[in-house]
């Protein structure tokens, strides 16, 4: 499955941007799907999974109650709402497919994408 990322750009400290995840090739249904951000100088973080059927969702300690994961299998696509955004959600944004978010949270990927950038400022 091919993923591709968008939805990112600069955003003031307290605001919102939304993300989302375009999945071509083959259904997004039978995978767990998620985010992940690389922070410039710092190595990539899981950011949010969400089971395949949706009835499951993960956050990173950071972005609970701040980001909220979806996902349409009908559309093929995963969204990323993000509020309340602060300067250290800096960073590029990859939408990622796996088996589990399990697999997610230990990089085994089954695909991941081109990212979008996201800046915030304070």
């Amino acid at each position: 499955v091919q993923l591709q990322a968008f939805g990112g750009g600069l955003a003031q400290a307290g605001g919102s941007l939304a993300l989302s995840c375009a999945a071509s090739g083959r259904s997004i249904r039978n995978y767990a799907m998620g985010w992940l951000r690389q922070a410039p100088g710092k190595e990539r973080e899981f950011v949010s999974g969400i089971t395949g059927n949706g009835g499951s969702t993960e956050y990173t300690d950071s972005v609970k109650g701040r980001f909220t994961i979806s996902r349409d299998n009908a559309m093929n696509t995963v969204l990323l709402q993000m509020n309340s955004l602060k300067p250290e959600d800096t960073g590029v944004y990859y939408c990622a497919a796996a088996s589990s978010i399990w697999s997610m949270k230990r990089s085994a990927f089954h695909s991941w994408g081109q990212g979008t950038l996201v800046t915030v400022s304070s």
